[in-house]
């Protein structure tokens, strides 16, 4: 490691979150700021999102129509895949995210005519969600070295924090001011404008890869285009995707089952809220401004985690450690309800789990890839945290339709429930965490890719 004076002011600086080496602080902050305008355009919307789901079908109807963005994800990823294997990195990226954004101003559109518009749009950011985030820590795999990653993720990832909290603050700021369906054109030039960030990283990562003999097998330029096996295959023929493809989709049911519950609390609030509001209370704008508040005190706690915690827990305890955090918070969190489901202790709960979910956990189940070859990074990356994340939603509807629906059950048998799939997801995190030393130590030891 080079010594602190050949070290930019940023680096220094950067040195009190995580070990930045010389060289490296550009490449962060870029990663930093282009995932955290990601991040805020994507809160934005999904304050729109929850008000126009909840104010035109219910907390059950929302669980529900989980199933539907997983059987829709099927499709995404194979077209994903289909358009990685024609284009280069930059290209897909681009395609992308300008997708994404041209549908942000249709909807825009669509909510102006009061067109009912919340199923469609629930479904369609449940894809937009999970692919662009997905994508993006692609293309951070992609420039890093496994060595390189476990330093540096823990600073890229706040970016995830600080964008989560700015974009969950801002629509209980805007919306009395501008109204709900503004913030779809805002959440839409965010997005748009990350893309300059996007390209400004690729262009980097294309300069400096290095003519040495340690780096001819370089691929951080991005200019190559990937193999013809599909996504689904590259995640079933390998264990070690395998078992981490099996464990977002536990943690999602687990997660997906506490927000049913959360979901229906407000739902609640909101209708007893509305008997004495009068004629001007508006459903949506409760909703809309309780979501907002909730995201931003978890997004708050996610960022000290983040800043303070999360690269002391990679240096220290290993990304193995860091893999079984969760997983206990969750435990502890699911058996307090089980035992004792006070309205208090729910939101609470959800703070706790949501919060380490969005840090520690995050960078974590990111960091897994870095040891995988590109088109893993790629395309099963894209596979697992799409269509194996969505598909724990679909778990978490069918125990819904089962639990409230036919059987009647509360909230104590929902977290019951959770308290046996999070045992399972302890045994497959710690199979995981021992998988990840020793990929990594045979990749550290090729020493494909240059510092970016």
């Amino acid at each position: 490691m080079m010594s602190n004076q050949q070290k930019s002011v940023l680096e220094r600086f950067l040195n009190l979150f995580a070990e930045v080496r010389a060289g490296e602080g550009c490449s962060v902050l870029l990663l930093f700021i282009n995932l955290f305008m990601v991040l805020m355009s994507y809160y934005i919307a999904k304050v729109v999102r929850e008000a126009f789901i909840l104010s035109e079908g219910g907390a059950e109807l929302k669980a529900y129509l989980s199933a539907g963005q997983a059987i829709l994800l099927v499709g995404a990823v194979r077209l994903y895949a289909w358009i990685a294997s024609k284009a280069s990195r930059k290209r897909l990226i681009n395609t992308v995210n300008i997708f994404f954004t041209l549908c942000l101003v249709a909807f825009y559109f669509l909510a102006r005519t009061d067109m009912p518009v919340g199923v469609v749009f629930f479904l369609w950011i449940g894809m937009f969600n999970v692919m662009v985030v997905a994508q993006f820590w692609s293309l951070a795999n992609d420039v890093y070295t496994p060595a390189q990653g476990k330093r540096l993720f823990a600073i890229v990832a706040f970016g995830a924090s600080a964008g989560a909290v700015a974009g969950s603050y801002l629509p209980s700021r805007f919306i009395p001011i501008f109204g709900l369906n503004e913030l779809l054109l805002v959440s839409g030039a965010i997005l748009l404008t990350s893309l300059l960030v996007t390209n400004l990283i690729d262009r980097r990562a294309r300069t400096n890869v290095l003519d040495e003999e340690t780096n001819r097998q370089s691929v951080a330029s991005g200019d190559e285009t990937f193999g013809k096996d599909g996504a689904f295959k590259l995640v079933f023929q390998k264990r070690y995707l395998f078992m981490i493809a099996f464990v977002i989709l536990l943690l999602n049911w687990v997660n997906t089952s506490g927000e049913y519950i959360l979901s229906k609390t407000v739902e609640q609030a909101a209708a007893q809220a509305a008997v004495g509001g009068g004629a001007d209370f508006s459903t949506r704008d409760f909703i809309g401004k309780f979501y907002a508040e909730f995201f931003t005190v978890v997004n708050i706690a996610g960022v000290l985690i983040q800043l303070f915690l999360v690269s002391r827990i990679l240096k220290y305890l290993g990304i193995r450690t860091g893999l079984l955090v969760l997983p206990v918070i969750a435990l502890a969190g699911n058996l307090v309800l089980a035992l004792v489901p006070v309205l208090s202790l729910v939101r609470w709960a959800k703070t706790a789990e949501n919060a380490t979910d969005y840090s520690l956990n995050n960078t974590v189940r990111h960091a897994l890839f870095l040891p995988t070859s590109r088109e893993e990074k790629y395309k099963a990356k894209q596979a697992i945290d799409s269509f194996f994340h969505r598909a724990g939603d679909v778990l978490a509807a069918l125990l819904v339709w089962i639990g409230h629906d036919l059987m009647g059950l509360g909230p104590a048998y929902f977290a019951a429930f959770n308290v046996v799939l999070v045992m399972v997801w302890l045994l497959l995190a710690y199979r995981i965490g021992g998988e990840n030393q020793e990929l990594t130590s045979i990749v550290d030891a090729q020493q494909l890719r240059p510092v970016v």
